[in-house]
């Protein structure tokens, strides 16, 4: 079998965290042939650590080694790289969000078209038990259709004190941009297609983070620079009349993390942490629980998997542009909301 020939632009720790150990299993079909990064030092030293053979000065040195790319950069730099990278013929899996705003998002997908290459996003949360296992059930008709959705992404105190994730201007947003994203793209595909957003109401809060004096799990970071979300409430509608209630947060005040999404339906409901189901049945809810896992690292392995695959023509990518596209149009319609205090029309 043809291997695929893949590189990575910008080495941080998702990079060498989770896409490029990822990519090296897939010894049969992947050839991890270059990395790029604006730090030279780092840059060398992943590509010593990874045995990676090419390590290139700039992403166009890059393209004309590889057949595809995984972009994890900064958000700012994610329509840019993506689109010069299609444009070379080179297939992408950029890092989440898609990009800062729908009109790059659009771009990007433009370009994807034009140019016949794979363009997806790492999503990954897509691929954990517990999420492919709750898509089988809700497929099968066990919730009927999709009423309420309640979602949650709460840390308790931990604010990424590395790295840009509290840099606006890099990266557009704080909590729901870095983590909230995340439970959207899971709540939106778990409710199916049908499910058209229609109005969204939000709040975003930094109130927490720009305080002197910080108690942080995660870090320091400059609290007079602090100038994104890290924390958001938001409510949406749906052109069918259901509804979602979602929030998110680096730095609640809360007993412990958590993460949460529920889906109540007109036949049954079901809630992925922990994985249970709830049927109205001989006149009583019945529930159903299994021992379903949300393992990021094997859903990296899994998305890694995909998106070769999908470059090699063998199956079908998860993650459609279109779908993390719509993501980012809920995430500009909650800041958008917020900043001008009102809700917002899809």
């Amino acid at each position: 079998m043809t291997k695929l020939k893949v590189g990575v632009i910008g080495v941080g720790g998702i990079a060498q965290d989770r896409h490029i150990p990822a990519l090296l299993k897939l010894k049969d079909t992947v050839s991890l042939v270059a990395v790029q990064d604006i730090n030279t030092v780092q840059m060398i030293d992943v590509a010593k650590r990874f045995n990676i053979p090419h390590a290139v000065e700039t992403p166009s040195e890059l393209f004309k080694l590889v057949d595809a790319v995984v972009i994890c950069t900064p958000n700012k730099f994610h329509a840019d790289l993506s689109i010069e990278a299609l444009n070379h013929g080179v297939h992408v899996l950029c890092e989440k969000p898609m990009a800062m705003t729908t009109e790059e998002c659009d771009r990007m997908i433009e370009a994807a078209n034009k140019n016949h290459k794979l363009l997806t996003v790492a999503y990954h949360y897509r691929h954990t038990d517990v999420a492919m296992t709750a898509k089988k059930a809700i497929e099968s008709g066990v919730v009927g259709r999709p009423l309420v959705a309640r979602v949650q992404a709460m840390r308790r105190r931990k604010v990424p004190g590395w790295g840009v994730f509290t840099n606006k201007a890099l990266q557009g947003g704080g909590s729901l941009i870095d983590y909230g994203c995340h439970l959207l793209d899971l709540s939106l595909w778990l409710l199916g297609k049908d499910m058209v957003p229609h109005e969204v109401l939000g709040k975003t809060y930094n109130q927490l983070s720009k305080q002197p004096n910080q108690i942080n799990d995660w870090g320091t970071f400059d609290h007079t620079k602090f100038d994104v979300d890290d924390h958001v409430t938001s409510y949406m509608t749906f052109a069918n009349r259901a509804s979602m209630q979602f929030e998110c947060s680096w730095s609640a005040n809360i007993k412990e993390d958590k993460v949460h999404v529920s889906l109540s339906g007109e036949d049954g409901g079901i809630n992925l942490f922990p994985f249970e189901i709830y049927e109205p049945r001989f006149g009583t809810i019945f529930e159903s629980k299994a021992n379903v896992e949300h393992n990021e690292d094997i859903a990296g392995e899994r998305q890694a998997r995909n998106f070769v695959n999908a470059c090699l023509g063998i199956e079908e990518i998860v993650v459609k542009p279109e779908e993390a596209r719509n993501v980012n149009a809920l995430i500009e319609a909650i800041y958008r909301s917020d900043l001008d205090n009102k809700s917002i029309q899809l």
